[in-house]
Protein backbone atom coordinates (compact mmCIF):
# COMPACT_ATOMS: atom_id res chain seq x y z
CA UNK A 1 0.00 0.00 0.00
CA UNK A 2 2.81 2.41 0.93
CA UNK A 3 4.59 1.79 -2.36
CA UNK A 4 1.40 2.56 -4.29
CA UNK A 5 0.92 5.78 -2.33
CA UNK A 6 4.55 6.75 -2.94
CA UNK A 7 4.16 6.12 -6.67
CA UNK A 8 0.95 8.16 -6.77
CA UNK A 9 2.61 11.06 -4.97
CA UNK A 10 5.57 10.90 -7.37
CA UNK A 11 3.26 11.00 -10.39
CA UNK A 12 1.36 13.93 -8.90
CA UNK A 13 4.58 15.86 -8.34
CA UNK A 14 5.67 15.21 -11.92
CA UNK A 15 2.30 16.43 -13.19
CA UNK A 16 2.48 19.57 -11.08
CA UNK A 17 6.02 20.30 -12.26
CA UNK A 18 5.03 19.95 -15.89
CA UNK A 19 1.98 22.09 -15.28
CA UNK A 20 4.14 24.86 -13.79
CA UNK A 21 6.35 24.80 -16.88
CA UNK A 22 3.53 24.57 -19.38
CA UNK A 23 1.88 27.96 -19.21
CA UNK A 24 3.55 31.09 -20.49
CA UNK A 25 1.79 33.86 -18.54
CA UNK A 26 1.68 35.06 -14.97
CA UNK A 27 -0.80 37.89 -15.40
CA UNK A 28 -2.93 39.84 -12.98
CA UNK A 29 -6.42 40.07 -14.45
CA UNK A 30 -9.09 42.42 -13.13
CA UNK A 31 -12.58 43.34 -14.29
CA UNK A 32 -14.05 46.56 -12.93
CA UNK A 33 -17.63 47.71 -13.44
CA UNK A 34 -18.08 50.91 -11.43
CA UNK A 35 -21.47 52.02 -12.83
CA UNK A 36 -23.61 48.90 -12.73
CA UNK A 37 -27.35 49.35 -13.07
CA UNK A 38 -28.68 46.35 -14.99
CA UNK A 39 -26.35 43.47 -14.22
CA UNK A 40 -25.49 41.65 -11.01
CA UNK A 41 -21.84 42.35 -10.04
CA UNK A 42 -21.27 38.60 -9.75
CA UNK A 43 -21.41 38.36 -13.55
CA UNK A 44 -18.22 40.39 -13.80
CA UNK A 45 -16.59 38.52 -10.95
CA UNK A 46 -17.17 35.37 -13.00
CA UNK A 47 -15.74 37.07 -16.09
CA UNK A 48 -12.65 38.03 -14.11
CA UNK A 49 -12.06 34.43 -13.01
CA UNK A 50 -12.71 33.13 -16.53
CA UNK A 51 -10.30 35.64 -18.08
CA UNK A 52 -7.64 34.93 -15.44
CA UNK A 53 -7.80 31.19 -16.12
CA UNK A 54 -7.86 31.74 -19.86
CA UNK A 55 -4.63 33.74 -19.94
CA UNK A 56 -2.72 31.92 -17.22
CA UNK A 57 -3.81 28.31 -17.63
CA UNK A 58 -3.82 27.93 -21.41
CA UNK A 59 -0.86 26.29 -23.17
CA UNK A 60 -0.09 28.91 -25.80
CA UNK A 61 3.14 27.66 -27.40
CA UNK A 62 5.23 24.51 -27.80
CA UNK A 63 7.92 26.03 -25.58
CA UNK A 64 8.50 25.15 -21.94
CA UNK A 65 8.56 28.10 -19.55
CA UNK A 66 10.09 27.88 -16.09
CA UNK A 67 8.19 29.87 -13.48
CA UNK A 68 10.74 32.71 -13.51
CA UNK A 69 10.51 32.88 -17.32
CA UNK A 70 6.78 33.48 -17.47
CA UNK A 71 5.53 36.72 -18.99
CA UNK A 72 4.24 38.95 -16.23
CA UNK A 73 1.88 41.85 -16.54
CA UNK A 74 -1.70 43.01 -16.27
CA UNK A 75 -4.95 42.74 -18.18
CA UNK A 76 -7.48 45.22 -16.81
CA UNK A 77 -11.00 45.30 -18.22
CA UNK A 78 -13.15 48.28 -17.25
CA UNK A 79 -16.84 48.14 -18.12
CA UNK A 80 -17.77 51.70 -19.04
CA UNK A 81 -21.36 51.22 -20.21
CA UNK A 82 -24.12 48.62 -20.03
CA UNK A 83 -25.85 48.54 -23.40
CA UNK A 84 -28.18 45.79 -22.26
CA UNK A 85 -28.08 42.84 -19.85
CA UNK A 86 -25.39 41.00 -21.86
CA UNK A 87 -23.73 43.65 -24.03
CA UNK A 88 -21.24 46.20 -22.73
CA UNK A 89 -18.74 48.83 -23.72
CA UNK A 90 -15.33 48.26 -22.18
CA UNK A 91 -11.77 49.57 -22.09
CA UNK A 92 -8.97 47.01 -22.10
CA UNK A 93 -5.52 47.75 -20.67
CA UNK A 94 -2.89 45.19 -21.62
CA UNK A 95 0.61 45.33 -20.13
CA UNK A 96 3.47 42.84 -20.41
CA UNK A 97 6.82 43.15 -18.64
CA UNK A 98 10.11 41.31 -18.95
CA UNK A 99 12.85 40.73 -16.38
CA UNK A 100 16.24 42.33 -17.06
CA UNK A 101 19.18 39.96 -16.73
CA UNK A 102 21.15 40.03 -13.47
CA UNK A 103 18.96 42.70 -11.88
CA UNK A 104 15.74 43.17 -9.96
CA UNK A 105 14.47 45.50 -12.66
CA UNK A 106 11.58 44.56 -14.97
CA UNK A 107 11.10 46.35 -18.26
CA UNK A 108 7.69 47.14 -19.70
CA UNK A 109 7.49 45.80 -23.26
CA UNK A 110 3.88 46.59 -24.07
CA UNK A 111 1.47 49.12 -22.61
CA UNK A 112 -1.63 48.93 -24.77
CA UNK A 113 -4.93 50.68 -24.13
CA UNK A 114 -7.88 49.61 -26.28
CA UNK A 115 -10.89 51.85 -25.62
CA UNK A 116 -14.57 51.64 -26.42
CA UNK A 117 -14.79 47.94 -27.29
CA UNK A 118 -18.23 46.38 -27.49
CA UNK A 119 -18.29 42.94 -25.85
CA UNK A 120 -21.00 40.44 -25.03
CA UNK A 121 -20.84 38.19 -22.01
CA UNK A 122 -23.26 35.87 -20.25
CA UNK A 123 -22.34 34.51 -16.83
CA UNK A 124 -20.30 31.28 -17.04
CA UNK A 125 -19.70 31.77 -20.77
CA UNK A 126 -16.31 30.17 -21.53
CA UNK A 127 -13.52 32.15 -23.18
CA UNK A 128 -11.91 29.85 -25.74
CA UNK A 129 -8.68 29.87 -27.71
CA UNK A 130 -9.60 31.26 -31.14
CA UNK A 131 -6.24 30.64 -32.73
CA UNK A 132 -7.61 28.41 -35.48
CA UNK A 133 -11.16 29.60 -36.03
CA UNK A 134 -13.69 32.21 -34.96
CA UNK A 135 -15.78 31.27 -31.89
CA UNK A 136 -17.13 34.52 -30.45
CA UNK A 137 -15.97 38.17 -30.21
CA UNK A 138 -14.66 38.02 -26.63
CA UNK A 139 -12.67 34.84 -27.29
CA UNK A 140 -11.10 36.41 -30.39
CA UNK A 141 -10.23 39.55 -28.45
CA UNK A 142 -8.53 37.75 -25.56
CA UNK A 143 -6.72 35.32 -27.87
CA UNK A 144 -5.46 38.25 -29.94
CA UNK A 145 -4.05 39.98 -26.86
CA UNK A 146 -2.33 36.77 -25.72
CA UNK A 147 -0.50 36.31 -29.02
CA UNK A 148 0.36 39.98 -29.26
CA UNK A 149 2.03 39.81 -25.82
CA UNK A 150 3.85 36.61 -26.83
CA UNK A 151 5.08 38.27 -30.01
CA UNK A 152 6.41 41.33 -28.22
CA UNK A 153 8.12 39.20 -25.58
CA UNK A 154 9.80 36.90 -28.11
CA UNK A 155 11.04 39.89 -30.14
CA UNK A 156 13.08 40.98 -27.10
CA UNK A 157 14.97 37.66 -26.92
CA UNK A 158 15.47 36.79 -30.60
CA UNK A 159 15.60 38.79 -33.82
CA UNK A 160 12.05 38.68 -35.21
CA UNK A 161 11.22 35.97 -32.68
CA UNK A 162 7.68 37.29 -32.50
CA UNK A 163 6.86 36.56 -36.15
CA UNK A 164 4.86 33.34 -35.63
CA UNK A 165 2.80 34.93 -32.85
CA UNK A 166 2.09 38.12 -34.79
CA UNK A 167 1.06 35.94 -37.74
CA UNK A 168 -1.41 34.09 -35.51
CA UNK A 169 -2.78 37.43 -34.28
CA UNK A 170 -3.27 38.51 -37.89
CA UNK A 171 -5.00 35.21 -38.69
CA UNK A 172 -7.43 35.86 -35.82
CA UNK A 173 -8.38 39.11 -37.54
CA UNK A 174 -8.70 37.37 -40.91
CA UNK A 175 -11.02 34.73 -39.42
CA UNK A 176 -13.52 37.27 -38.10
CA UNK A 177 -16.88 37.49 -39.88
CA UNK A 178 -17.49 40.82 -41.59
CA UNK A 179 -20.39 41.56 -39.24
CA UNK A 180 -17.96 41.52 -36.29
CA UNK A 181 -15.00 43.37 -37.80
CA UNK A 182 -16.76 46.18 -39.66
CA UNK A 183 -16.32 49.60 -38.07
CA UNK A 184 -14.34 48.33 -35.07
CA UNK A 185 -10.69 48.09 -34.06
CA UNK A 186 -10.46 44.94 -36.20
CA UNK A 187 -11.23 46.91 -39.36
CA UNK A 188 -8.59 48.32 -41.71
CA UNK A 189 -10.82 51.34 -42.30
CA UNK A 190 -10.65 52.45 -38.66
CA UNK A 191 -8.30 55.41 -38.61
CA UNK A 192 -6.74 54.92 -35.17
CA UNK A 193 -3.04 54.08 -35.62
CA UNK A 194 -3.20 51.83 -32.57
CA UNK A 195 -6.25 49.84 -33.69
CA UNK A 196 -5.69 46.07 -33.50
CA UNK A 197 -5.68 45.82 -37.29
CA UNK A 198 -3.16 48.61 -37.79
CA UNK A 199 -0.80 47.45 -35.03
CA UNK A 200 -0.44 43.94 -36.47
CA UNK A 201 -0.21 45.26 -40.03
CA UNK A 202 2.60 47.58 -38.90
CA UNK A 203 4.48 44.88 -37.00
CA UNK A 204 4.50 42.59 -40.06
CA UNK A 205 5.28 45.39 -42.53
CA UNK A 206 8.78 44.94 -44.05
CA UNK A 207 9.47 48.62 -43.37
CA UNK A 208 9.20 47.88 -39.63
CA UNK A 209 11.94 45.23 -39.64
CA UNK A 210 14.66 47.67 -38.47
CA UNK A 211 12.42 48.68 -35.55
CA UNK A 212 11.87 45.08 -34.53
CA UNK A 213 15.60 44.35 -34.76
CA UNK A 214 16.10 47.45 -32.61
CA UNK A 215 13.70 46.02 -30.00
CA UNK A 216 15.89 42.91 -29.77
CA UNK A 217 19.08 44.96 -29.43
CA UNK A 218 17.48 47.40 -26.97
CA UNK A 219 16.59 44.54 -24.61
CA UNK A 220 19.04 41.68 -25.07
CA UNK A 221 22.17 43.62 -25.99
CA UNK A 222 21.58 46.82 -24.04
CA UNK A 223 19.31 46.38 -21.00
CA UNK A 224 20.51 42.85 -20.25
CA UNK A 225 24.14 44.05 -20.23
CA UNK A 226 23.62 47.34 -18.42
CA UNK A 227 24.93 45.82 -15.18
CA UNK A 228 28.24 44.86 -16.79
CA UNK A 229 28.98 47.79 -19.09
CA UNK A 230 26.62 50.78 -18.73
CA UNK A 231 28.53 52.93 -21.23
CA UNK A 232 28.47 50.37 -24.04
CA UNK A 233 24.86 49.46 -23.24
CA UNK A 234 23.75 53.08 -23.50
CA UNK A 235 25.53 53.37 -26.86
CA UNK A 236 23.66 50.31 -28.14
CA UNK A 237 20.41 51.78 -26.87
CA UNK A 238 21.10 55.05 -28.71
CA UNK A 239 21.59 53.01 -31.88
CA UNK A 240 18.31 51.14 -31.27
CA UNK A 241 16.43 54.40 -30.72
CA UNK A 242 18.02 55.80 -33.89
CA UNK A 243 16.72 52.83 -35.91
CA UNK A 244 13.28 53.27 -34.35
CA UNK A 245 13.29 56.96 -35.26
CA UNK A 246 14.19 56.08 -38.87
CA UNK A 247 11.23 53.70 -39.04
CA UNK A 248 9.06 56.48 -37.64
CA UNK A 249 10.12 58.62 -40.61
CA UNK A 250 9.34 55.80 -43.06
CA UNK A 251 6.01 54.94 -41.39
CA UNK A 252 4.77 58.30 -40.16
CA UNK A 253 2.17 58.16 -37.38
CA UNK A 254 2.63 54.42 -36.98
CA UNK A 255 0.85 52.90 -34.00
CA UNK A 256 3.82 50.71 -33.09
CA UNK A 257 6.06 53.75 -32.64
CA UNK A 258 3.45 55.37 -30.43
CA UNK A 259 3.27 52.14 -28.41
CA UNK A 260 7.08 52.05 -28.13
CA UNK A 261 7.07 55.57 -26.69
CA UNK A 262 4.26 54.78 -24.27
CA UNK A 263 6.10 51.69 -23.02
CA UNK A 264 9.63 53.07 -22.90
CA UNK A 265 9.30 56.79 -22.18
CA UNK A 266 10.07 56.73 -18.44
CA UNK A 267 12.71 54.03 -18.81
CA UNK A 268 14.63 55.97 -21.46
CA UNK A 269 14.45 59.17 -19.43
CA UNK A 270 15.88 57.44 -16.34
CA UNK A 271 18.66 55.69 -18.26
CA UNK A 272 19.89 58.79 -20.07
CA UNK A 273 19.82 61.01 -17.04
CA UNK A 274 23.14 59.29 -16.35
CA UNK A 275 24.47 59.52 -19.91
CA UNK A 276 26.82 62.05 -21.42
CA UNK A 277 25.48 65.32 -22.82
CA UNK A 278 25.91 64.24 -26.43
CA UNK A 279 23.77 61.14 -25.87
CA UNK A 280 21.19 63.10 -23.92
CA UNK A 281 20.81 65.65 -26.71
CA UNK A 282 20.59 63.00 -29.44
CA UNK A 283 18.06 60.87 -27.56
CA UNK A 284 16.02 63.93 -26.56
CA UNK A 285 15.78 65.13 -30.17
CA UNK A 286 14.71 61.70 -31.45
CA UNK A 287 12.17 60.99 -28.71
CA UNK A 288 10.59 64.42 -29.05
CA UNK A 289 10.25 63.82 -32.77
CA UNK A 290 8.53 60.47 -32.17
CA UNK A 291 6.54 61.56 -29.12
CA UNK A 292 5.94 65.33 -29.43
CA UNK A 293 2.98 65.42 -27.06
CA UNK A 294 5.29 64.47 -24.19
CA UNK A 295 8.13 66.90 -24.92
CA UNK A 296 8.11 68.27 -21.39
CA UNK A 297 8.73 64.79 -19.97
CA UNK A 298 11.91 64.33 -21.99
CA UNK A 299 13.28 67.62 -20.66
CA UNK A 300 13.94 65.72 -17.41
CA UNK A 301 16.87 63.87 -18.97
CA UNK A 302 18.77 67.04 -19.94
Amino acid sequence: MKSNQTALIALLLIFLTLNVKAQEFKLNVTVAAPRLQLVDAKVFQTLEKEAFNFFNNTKWTDNEFEDHEKIEGNVNITITEELNATTFTADFFVQAIRPVFNSNYKSQIINYVDKGITISYVENQPIQNSRGSYIDPLSSLCTFYAYMMLGYDHDTFESYGGDPYFQIAQNIINNLPASISAGTGWDQNVRSPTSRFNVIENLLDPRARPYRQAIYEYHLKSLDNMHADPGKSRAIMVSAITATNQVNTAMLNSGIIQMFCDSKREEIIEIFKGGDKGQQTKVYDMMVKMDPARTSDYAKMR
